[in-house]
């Protein structure tokens, strides 16, 4: 891997929005670590004064501003153990749909969280909706 690769990073954002920006920041932290530049726009544009998550055309602006480094990202790498959120399987079919890169991942600390066939089922589940 070549260091500093750019990538779009998913996690889960809504819901437990205090654990799961925990949990991002661990990803992150991953990411970095791995010798990545990973981009996590669910934690950047939701911060006070930037964007509402729950203003729905202001959470699609950040999903779609995040989405736009997809021009120039080598790959998506999605972080499982919280599970598949609506947000994150947006961000996976993009990916799909421009032909970058996908990478599965699991964070030591929440191993054993999830199993790979729980996040299939959510990401199936949300992609029906």
């Amino acid at each position: 891997m070549r260091e500093n690769q750019l990538v779009i990073m998913e996690s889960p954002f809504a819901g437990e929005v205090e654990a799961n920006i925990y949990y991002a920041r661990m990803a992150v932290r991953d990411s970095l670590l791995r010798g990545e530049a990973p981009i996590a726009s669910h934690l950047l544009y939701t911060q006070d004064g930037i964007l509402n998550d729950d203003i729905p055309e202001e959470r699609q602006h950040g999903i779609e501003a995040g989405l736009a480094w997809g021009k120039v990202a080598e790959k998506t790498v999605v972080y499982i153990d919280k599970g598949i959120s609506r947000g994150m399987t947006y961000g996976i079919e993009r990916a799909i749909k421009e032909g970058r890169m996908l990478e599965f991942r699991s964070l030591p600390e929440f191993a054993g969280s999830l199993t790979v066939k729980e996040c299939e089922e959510q990401f199936l589940k949300n992609v029906a909706r």
